[in-house]
């Protein structure tokens, strides 16, 4: 199966897919951290995919999202952004509403 293919079936099955540097509870670098961190104040259900555990998505998602480095934030499919897109998106209070239009917001 091609890279592009895995890509495709990871982002069409989480509505709200983090491709970071590590894991929620053990990120392995700041701007990682600092996403899971908003992602929580948003308190959203969300996946993630620790990058270091398999180098062909690492690397075949810079390609396919045209976005060389991480965190990669994807609701329904869509790259969202980095760590400092989402900033700015939680900031203006518009990552907490793209979050509830996926369903993705904890009850």
């Amino acid at each position: 199966m091609s890279v592009t293919v895995r890509i495709e079936e990871l982002l069409q099955s989480h509505p709200v897919l983090l491709f970071m540097k590590g894991t929620p509870d053990f990120p392995q670098c700041g701007f990682s951290g600092q996403t899971v961190q908003i992602l929580e104040a948003c308190q959203a259900n969300f996946q993630h995919f620790n990058i270091f555990e398999d180098s062909e998505i690492r690397e075949g998602l810079k390609v396919h999202s045209n976005w060389p480095t991480y965190p990669q934030l994807y609701i329904n499919g869509e790259l969202i952004g980095g760590c400092d897109i989402m900033i700015d998106l939680y900031k203006k209070g518009e990552l907490v509403e793209l979050l509830a239009a996926a369903n993705a917001i904890r009850a």
